[in-house]
């Protein structure tokens, strides 16, 4: 980004981040029911759900709650698919165009507001979740850890939500994309270990990103060796970053020539 388009991505997102402040129910409706799934898992589930060797050492609270946060993070992108739409179909967009100002900052300004959001209601989840009894043995450099995976993954999530904005026909299709990313997590070691399930799904869990993710979150927040699954989680998260970014800016090229 040059200088200039950086000032104009700054003023848009201080635009987008005074609407969300105005209306804060985006940050407690998107941690509502993460923390509604935690204390559903935990208090009701938890009792009943084995985590493998070691389990009896902590709280199911600690195994659940990496899990808790990828879902988090995905009921928070489906807001970027929707303010990008009311932007494109409000005739905002166009507005922009006829100013000097970087075509760039307008999608970057509303991926921005997405990440700042959607961390803030990770804040409110590990809040409730440390009422709930979270414990973590992590060192400050690991929490740093988990904060910059957590930042990939939801830019890497916000840039696919940028792409229904652009392209639905409507609201509901603009958000409804979020559906099947906040259902994946349930295919992985996010509630149980990938090992209590059958063949093929055991094969699918093991293979798709939110397990090595998940688990690399995991092992961090336990203050444990990560080895090679961090590797994989962040090959994970910057694939899709870079394959979503370059199919996002595609479209906004096409449609705001």
């Amino acid at each position: 980004m040059t200088v200039r388009a950086l000032g104009d991505t700054a003023i848009l997102t201080g635009r987008s981040l005074a609407h969300i402040l105005r209306s804060p129910d985006t940050i407690i409706t998107t941690a509502l029911m993460p923390i509604a799934m935690m204390l559903l898992f935990v208090y009701v589930f938890g009792g009943a759900i084995d985590t493998g060797p070691g389990a009896a050492d902590g709280a199911y609270v600690d195994y659940l709650l990496p899990g808790i946060l990828l879902i988090t993070v995905a009921s928070g992108i489906a807001y970027t698919a929707f303010r990008l739409f009311t932007d494109m179909t409000g005739g905002i967009v166009e507005r922009f165009r006829s100013m000097p100002i970087a075509r760039s900052s307008v999608l970057w300004a509303h991926v921005l507001t997405s990440l700042v959001a959607i961390l803030a209601s990770l804040v409110v989840v590990v809040g409730v979740a440390l009422l709930m009894g979270f414990r973590s043995s992590a060192s400050p450099p690991e929490w740093l850890a988990v904060a910059g995976i957590l930042i990939l993954f939801t830019l890497a999530l916000t840039w696919i939500a940028v792409i229904p904005g652009l392209t639905a026909k409507s609201v509901d299709g603009a958000s409804a994309f979020s559906y099947p990313l906040i259902f994946l997590p349930f295919l992985s070691s996010a509630f149980v270990p990938t090992e209590s399930m059958p063949g093929p799904v055991r094969w699918f869990a093991e293979n798709q990103p939110v397990t090595a993710i998940v688990d690399t979150i995991r092992a961090l927040l336990a203050g444990r060796p990560v080895g090679a699954e961090i590797w994989i989680a962040l090959a994970w998260c910057l694939g899709i970053l870079a394959i979503a970014y370059l199919v996002a800016t595609t479209i906004y090229r096409r449609k705001t020539r």
